[in-house]
């Protein structure tokens, strides 16, 4: 069995600046062939909550899982990988270049505390899914129901 790696660090508030990514849509926008360097991309994903989990789903089709990696503390996720370039012909001229190849990194927000020891992440058909239990509140009171039998009466 193969593993995702997931990393459990401290404070991951740290993102890629809102700066660098409006350069490099601009320079996707002025010339496709720049999509093909070696060049931050952002996959599409999509974040979602149970009464008991948040699940996230990215689309990372052409990444291969072990060219993946996770890593999460109670506030956020990061998801990092990366998508490898196709093999080129050596005489081709591109007429449209849309797929985007590179590094990528992502940090989400999470809406509310996850337990991190409770974990999973799983990857089929270029989707990758991280599944996170919510912590429970400090003030999370459970009642628990009484047996009417003590001992072995």
């Amino acid at each position: 069995m193969e593993y995702i790696k997931i990393r459990f660090g401290k404070n991951l508030g740290h993102m890629h600046s809102r700066l660098q990514r409006t350069i490099d849509e601009m320079f996707r926008q002025v010339n496709p062939i720049l999509v093909l360097q070696e060049q931050a991309w952002r996959p599409q994903m999509d974040v979602y909550e149970t009464s008991k989990e948040i699940i996230i789903v990215a689309e990372v089709s052409g990444v291969h899982k072990e060219d993946l990696e996770v890593e999460l503390d109670q506030k956020a996720v990061r998801i990092t990988g990366i998508r490898r370039v196709t093999a080129r012909v050596a005489d081709m001229k591109y007429h449209l270049a849309e797929i985007a190849y590179g590094k990528f990194e992502r940090t989400l927000f999470l809406p509310v505390p996850i337990s991190p020891d409770e974990v999973t992440a799983s990857y089929s058909d270029g989707f990758l899914k991280i599944t996170m239990a919510k912590q429970l509140p400090d003030d999370y009171v459970r009642q628990i129901p009484i047996d009417h039998k003590f001992g072995n009466s």
